[in-house]
């Protein structure tokens, strides 16, 4: 997916940034959820809309329970546009 169905609000970009600054964790299951600084995201529904809309993905493939967050081209390309503007 490219991503583009998702609303980047402030929140969603500010989960983004985490992810990128090595911050995030992420479960891996069909809703993952996202965990920043080791602490359960206030605000899954972004979380799992960011994961389902192609921003951000699971840094370890074939691994169960939480497992390091990454942020796909979308997410980069995301995050570079914000910090340009």
């Amino acid at each position: 997916m490219s991503g583009s169905a998702v609303e980047l609000t402030h929140r969603a970009m500010a989960m983004l940034k985490a992810v990128a600054e090595g911050r995030a964790q992420m479960s891996r299951s069909c809703e993952p959820d996202l965990f920043i600084d080791g602490f359960a995201c206030c605000d899954q529904i972004t979380a799992h809309a960011l994961a389902h809309g192609g921003y951000l993905r699971p840094a370890v493939e074939g691994a169960t329970g939480r497992v390091p967050a990454e942020l796909t081209e979308a997410g980069r390309a995301a995050l570079e546009v914000t910090a340009a503007a």
